[in-house]
């Protein structure tokens, strides 16, 4: 079996982090706690694979559903302490998490944290994520649905950002804690929306889809651009929510990490507020020399004014 935790895999999910996306590895390098890196580069390739699994590998529901029960199966019983063991090195990746956090609990407080904060809620929701994805391809859903999805990818992103970068400093709880992510994930959806339609995952409203159509066909049509408008007007909420909410987190790293996300995709909103409200197909300028400037731009203004003497500034301003 492979080693669980140890040098080995960390240097495995280094690797398969930089070779699939080397803006998670350089976060990861430069911004997660020094004992904690091998952990952001676990969750990172952990989750690389499995989605990869159920998107590309796996050749229907039955099997996709499966193989994600399977996971979770394996999650519970590490987490339980009962005797498992890894099939595959991605496998081991996920055990050693879970026993690297088992070797740290004596460090941490008495009180568990509100709601079970922490690497088993991150793992445990991006599970949940994985097993509405498996079971949903080629079929439309209501919007609760897209709305517990929304909700369970945040709940992980946000969990895996305070389990790696200023681990156990001060952060908001309740939905404060999540509604930045809440808003990056409803500009991602936007984003990939035609390429995800082409894929199988129908993530809009039942009602809007127009089937055996290609999408480029149909999501300029009023009704998809006013729903657009809307998801638009949700994510700019969210973001202000969320920058209010970073001034509650102690870690300067973790604050520039949250504004960081934001500005990656605050400017597909401009975007597609640009374009009318019309869904491209891609939106390539994202990767352009032009575009990392005006997301460093975004990020270091966000940073500034929304930094903790801001929000005093402000409070204060209005008698708060």
């Amino acid at each position: 079996m492979p080693g669980r935790g140890g040098a080995t895999q960390d240097a495995l999910a280094a690797s398969i982090t930089r070779a699939a996306s080397l803006q998670s590895y350089l976060t990861v390098r430069r911004l997660a706690d020094r004992d904690f890196r091998g952990d952001g580069f676990a969750l990172y390739a952990y989750f690389r694979w499995l989605d990869d699994q159920v998107d590309e590998h796996l050749p229907d529901d039955r099997r996709r559903l499966a193989f994600v029960a399977q996971q979770r199966a394996l999650l519970e019983a590490a987490l339980d302490g009962r005797p498992c063991s890894a099939l595959r090195p991605q496998e081991a990746l996920l055990l050693g998490l879970v026993d690297r956090d088992g070797d740290r609990r004596p460090l941490r407080p008495a009180v568990p944290p509100p709601d079970g904060e922490g690497l088993p809620l991150c793992l445990r929701s991006m599970l949940d994520v994985m097993q509405v994805d498996a079971g949903r391809r080629g079929r439309a859903v209501d919007a609760p649905t897209l709305d517990a999805y929304t909700q369970c990818l945040s709940v992980a992103v946000t969990e895996a950002l305070h389990h790696c970068i200023g681990h156990g400093a001060g952060a908001p709880h309740g939905a404060d804690r999540y509604v930045a992510v809440r808003g990056a994930h409803v500009a991602h959806m936007l984003r990939d929306l035609v390429e995800d339609v082409e894929a199988g995952y129908l993530n809009l409203p039942a009602e809007l889809v127009r089937h055996g159509a290609q999408p480029l066909d149909w999501v300029h049509e009023p009704d998809v651009r006013a729903w657009v408008q809307d998801r638009v007007a949700l994510a700019r909420s969210c973001f202000a929510a969320g920058r209010r909410s970073f001034t509650e987190v102690e870690s300067r790293r973790c604050r520039l990490a949250g504004h960081a996300y934001v500005a990656r995709f605050e400017w597909v909103l401009d975007a597609i507020e640009h374009d009318g409200y019309r869904l491209r197909a891609s939106y390539p300028e994202r990767a352009t020399w032009r575009g990392g400037v005006r997301i460093a731009v975004r990020t270091a203004r966000s940073a500034l004014t929304g930094s903790p003497a801001a929000a005093r500034g402000a409070r204060q301003a209005v008698g708060a």
